[in-house]
């Protein structure tokens, strides 16, 4: 009976993934009843950073200066500014990472300006504001999710262990695959169901900044060739959502995405 522990153990991984999946919903439904998402409209910032983190904040800055012709972002991903008067903290900071030459590659400026202090002060202004979720805590849907995706493959490691090991075992291999089966029915029988029931569609965003994410997709769906619902819909949906194909061809030359 070498596999029963293999088993158990199964059982206990899928569990906890489970409960914590369960949990977090309960906790992201419990807070969805806050009026935290009573305010005001969320800024294009707070709009960026709540879609995509504070890397989408970095390529709204970048577009909405190359759409205002205050910098140049060239096919071969080079940014050069043009104006070099930043009209707020955002803009001063990719200004600066761009540097004294006022010409770098796009791919470090990006990086300089996803980890730099005005993000950051962004991000603790929408987690105060109950409109974000601090990344890492553990607690979100989107991580519970994960979390669960890790341990369909767990399960069904300990299931083949069981099986390959060369121990003899009185009870019939395929039985003892009919045992494993339970528990990995059980996990993706958690995602399915969180795959229609839930819809983490931000890790940055806590239910009520997800509200208000609601809004600003319909924004986004504007005519864009108005400055705001385009900048909207970078801000929402990421640089894919650029027209020009020279704006795009400058961002295809990036590092990869930089977590808060």
């Amino acid at each position: 009976m070498f596999w029963v522990p293999l088993l158990l153990l199964a059982w206990a991984i899928a569990g906890v993934a489970g409960l914590r999946l369960c949990r977090a919903a309960v906790r992201e439904a419990a807070a969805a009843g806050d009026d935290a998402g009573g305010r005001r409209g969320l800024t294009l910032y707070e709009a960026a950073f709540l879609s995509g983190g504070p890397a989408r904040v970095a390529d709204l800055t970048l577009v909405a200066m190359a759409r205002q012709r205050r910098l140049l972002l060239a096919h071969t991903g080079w940014a050069t500014v043009v104006d070099p008067r930043g009209r707020d903290d955002m803009e001063r900071t990719v200004i600066g990472a761009i540097g004294p030459e006022g010409q770098s590659p796009i791919a470090p400026v990006r990086k300089a300006a996803a980890t730099a202090e005005a993000v950051g002060a962004l991000a603790e202004r929408l987690v105060r504001a109950g409109l974000a979720v601090r990344e890492g805590d553990g607690r979100t849907v989107a991580q519970a999710l994960r979390r669960l995706r890790l341990a369909v493959p767990a399960v069904a490691g300990l299931a083949a262990a069981a099986l390959l090991m060369p121990a003899p075992s009185p009870v019939p291999r395929p039985l003892v695959a009919l045992w494993f089966a339970l528990p990995l029915a059980f996990t993706l029988g958690c995602l399915a169901i969180a795959r229609f029931e839930l819809s983490p569609a931000s890790p940055w965003a806590s239910p009520a900044g997800q509200r208000l994410l609601a809004s600003a997709h319909r924004a986004a769906a504007g005519d864009t060739d108005d400055d705001r619902a385009y900048l909207t819909s970078v801000a929402v949906r990421g640089v894919h959502a650029v027209g020009e194909p020279q704006v795009r061809a400058a961002f295809a030359h990036r590092e990869p995405h930089v977590e808060w």
